[in-house]
């Protein structure tokens, strides 16, 4: 029988919920659309000015999970890519080998549209993006973007 499609919604909904209790735990009150939203999974807001951004989550459930996904819908302020490190499917080690623990790479969505592919897949390709590690966990971006006086897009 060959291999089927690995089903991770539980856990991209999880890298749903975790980035918004990152956030929250920074200072940002965010909020989780519980619809299909297009464009965007979380609403992080100003408490006083009044800024919302909107945050696409995207998430990889192996930890062999190379740096990519696809991006068709752009219509966000940030995507924050999750790597879930869950292990992987490879049959010739223990999936349990590989897990770690998760890693967040915060990203103004015009810099991982300069990543992207423009074929079918939209994929985006995280090693195109200059100075990738200063993206890990930086939640300040979100901060600056919601403080700032007007909004750069």
């Amino acid at each position: 029988m060959a291999d089927r499609r690995l089903d991770t919604h539980l856990e991209s909904e999880g890298a749903e919920f975790l980035v918004c209790g990152l956030l929250m735990i920074e200072g940002i009150p965010s909020y989780k659309a519980y619809t299909n939203t297009a464009g965007y999974d979380i609403l992080a807001s100003h408490p006083t000015r009044g800024r919302v951004a909107r945050i696409q989550v995207k998430s990889r459930w192996a930890s062999n999970h190379g740096f990519g996904f696809p991006l068709k819908n752009a219509d966000s302020d940030f995507v924050v890519f999750v790597a879930l490190n869950r292990g992987t499917r490879n049959k010739s080690q223990s999936s349990d080998a590989r897990k770690g623990v998760p890693e967040f790479y915060v990203f103004p969505t015009p810099i991982v549209l300069a990543a992207r592919r423009e074929d079918d897949w939209k994929k985006v390709q995280m090693r195109r993006i200059e100075r990738l590690a200063s993206y890990r966990d930086n939640w300040k971006l979100v901060a600056d973007f919601l403080d700032a006086d007007e909004s750069p897009n």
